[in-house]
């Protein structure tokens, strides 16, 4: 059996969060954490941690679009987060928080942008979302204590401060779309 796969690069703040989120996904078949947009070659989370590598802090979401369309994908990336501050999400700050999507294909390009202005014509937001749409061209993996961090946290003080919330949101708003 050939499952149709599709593959997007996500930059939103946190890793750690956007894993979370993305891997409680009906259709979403794997979530890495990683670095991606810099001039770096395979850097490291204390080389990315210093904004100087140019790469941002990362997901990349293999899913299948036969069974969640990309559009969907990025209203739950878009609304998982908040695409209106520059280089930053929360106590988060600088360019390796940044809020960018790195297309993989044309057509994501596409999809990206015209979501991007739908949403920011409806208004959700106070701001206009300052979301960058960058061709993909990199994607380090982080180290494995990254990956996955979520699960294996859930005690720790920032997990149960920023992700536990974020998620307990976006299980209420995208129900449907859950895992089963």
């Amino acid at each position: 059996m050939n499952t149709k796969t599709e593959t997007v690069t996500f930059g939103a703040g946190c890793f750690w969060c956007v894993e979370a989120i993305f891997s409680r996904v009906n259709g979403v078949t794997k979530v890495e954490s990683g670095y991606s947009g810099g001039h770096v070659v395979n850097p490291t989370y204390q080389e990315v941690c210093t904004g100087n590598t140019g790469h941002a802090e990362v997901v990349q979401v293999t899913f299948n679009p036969d069974i969640i369309p990309f559009a969907k994908i990025l209203e739950i990336y878009f609304k998982t987060h908040d695409p209106t501050t520059l280089n930053r999400q929360g106590a988060d700050i600088g360019t390796q928080y940044r809020s960018v999507i790195f297309y993989h294909t044309e057509e994501q390009k596409v999809t990206a942008i015209e979501i991007k202005n739908q949403l920011d014509a409806a208004g959700i937001w106070s701001s206009p979302i300052v979301t960058a749409i960058e061709p993909y061209k990199n994607f380090y993996k982080a180290e494995s204590y990254h990956q996955n961090y979520y699960e294996g946290n859930k005690n720790q003080a920032y997990c149960r401060m920023v992700i536990t919330p974020k998620l307990e949101k976006f299980e209420k708003v995208f129900s449907d779309y859950l895992k089963e």
